[in-house]
Formats: C-alpha cells, sequence, structure tokens
C-alpha cells in the first residue's frame, strides 16, 4: 500500500517519528508521501523523505498558509521541488471552510502553484474543501497542461465528484470514509471512482478512521492505520481489500512517477 498524504513531519510525531515508521512497514504500508505545506514543511518534509527509501514529499503551500508566504516563495518551492525525493506540488488548493486566509490570497498562491506543476511537469496535489467549485474553475485553465491532479481528502459532493472526474483527475479518499456520521455521502460516492483513478491515504496526524478495532486510546492517526481505510473503502465498493490495496498502490506508483513500486 502507499499512503499518498501523510503530514509527518507535524508535531505530534515528534516524539517517535522512527515507531511510526516502522509500524507503516509492518501493517504493510510500502510508501508514505510527506505532505508539504508551506515552504518551512515542505522543506523537512523533502529533509525527512531523504532518511528512507520508504518515503517521498510532496512541496507547497497549503491555503491556510497562503496568506502568510513571503516574496520569493514560489522559487523556494520550486527549488525544492528539484530534490529527488519531491514528487508532486503542493498541498494546495482552496479551503473556504476555515478561510484561515483570504480568498484572493488563497487563489493567488493556488494559481501559481499550478503554473509550477505545469512548468515543472509535475503532478499537483489538491485540497479543495467548500469552494464551491471554485477550485475547479481554476484548474480548467491548466487541465490540459497538467501531467497529473489528485483531489487529495475527497470530501465534496456527488456533483463535484463528476466534475473531477471528467476533469480526468485522481481522487483521494481518507478516513473520512470510516466516519459513519461526517462520511456517509462519500461512503455512497467511493463506488464511483474508477478504480485506476482511487487513491488511499490517512492525512495523518487527522482523520482517525473510527472502524479500527480495537480503536487507539489516542486519536492521533499513523500511515499503519492505512488498511482500516482500505478495508472500508472495499466494503463500499463491493470488492476484495486485498485486491484494492494492490490497485491503489499501483495508481500511486505510476500517479507519482515512484522509482520503484
Amino acid at each position: 500500500m502507499i499512503d499518498i498524504g501523510a503530514n509527518l513531519v507535524h508535531r505530534d510525531f515528534d516524539g517517535d517519528r522512527a515507531a511510526v515508521l516502522e509500524r507503516a512497514v509492518a501493517a504493510g504500508v510500502t510508501t508514505t508521501i510527506v505532505t508539504g505545506t508551506s515552504v518551512a514543511v515542505s522543506s523537512a518534509a523533502a529533509d525527512l523523505a531523504g532518511t528512507s527509501a520508504a518515503l517521498f514529499a510532496t512541496a507547497g503551500v497549503h491555503p491556510h498558509d497562503a496568506g502568510a508566504v513571503a516574496d520569493g516563495w514560489d522559487a523556494q518551492i520550486a527549488a525544492l521541488a528539484a530534490r529527488p525525493k519531491v514528487v508532486a506540488i503542493g498541498e494546495t488548493g482552496l479551503d473556504f471552510n476555515r478561510n484561515y486566509s483570504n480568498a484572493e490570497d488563497q487563489r493567488r498562491v493556488f494559481r501559481r502553484q499550478a503554473e509550477l506543476a505545469v512548468e515543472l511537469g509535475m503532478p499537483l496535489f489538491v485540497h479543495d474543501r467548500d469552494s464551491q467549485g471554485a477550485s475547479r474553475q481554476l484548474l480548467a485553465d491548466f487541465r490540459s497542461q497538467l501531467t497529473a491532479c489528485v483531489i487529495h481528502c475527497f470530501t465534496g459532493s456527488a456533483e463535484d465528484l463528476a466534475g473531477y472526474l471528467d476533469d480526468g483527475y485522481s481522487i483521494g479518499v481518507t478516513g473520512w470514509v470510516c466516519d459513519e456520521r461526517r462520511g456517509a455521502e462519500l461512503a455512497r460516492l467511493v463506488r464511483d471512482i474508477p478504480a485506476d483513478r482511487l487513491l488511499i491515504e490517512t492525512d495523518a496526524p487527522y482523520l482517525l478512521p473510527r472502524n479500527i478495532v480495537p480503536r487507539p486510546r489516542s486519536r492521533r492517526n499513523e500511515p499503519a492505520f492505512l488498511p482500516w481505510v482500505v478495508q472500508r473503502v472495499a466494503e463500499c465498493r463491493g470488492e476484495d481489500a486485498e485486491t484494492l490495496a494492490r490497485i491503489t498502490h499501483d495508481n500511486a506508483a505510476r500517479f507519482f512517477r515512484l522509482p520503484e513500486a
């Protein structure tokens, strides 16, 4: 299995990061993509990815951080993207749910990262939360030029999903689908994702799958819990979990053009 998005440089992992990585491998997660969410976090993610053959990273600025970028931030992201273990631009996008950065800053920083993905020929790792179609509209300007694009941690509507699939993008599914309260709609929609465009992720330390048995004492999510996401997605799709794990592994290896899969 490949976890396409885990925030492993988050402070929640500072006390036991090595053990977390060991548990991931023991659970069958052969590769984890460490998510970059700012210039500093992306740099740390790239550094961490350089310490293990099982790790790769993205480089980008999350919409929450869009209002805090300094001059030259895009050149710094481009420089990080040149590092051999960095495999995508992002996490970028729009988040009109939290609005930690204003909409204008979010759009400006998102557009520049889409441009970088095109200029560098790299996949784009997109966050879309309650943008009401604005993320898809912005991406439309780059659709024909992007090498690949994933809508990570998808939580949108049937209309959102249909639009992104029509545009040719991949869809990342997290433990949100394991939440019987918030994830009911996603549990229905996940059946409509073509097998070759389905990717799985933990978004650790967030979104702990609620189907884990026995339930962990801590609310912290980690890559070792990815099999529970696979199990729930397989249930929703009426498919075999082992087969789904293999398919999503191959999808991720192809999407990120990983050297070994």
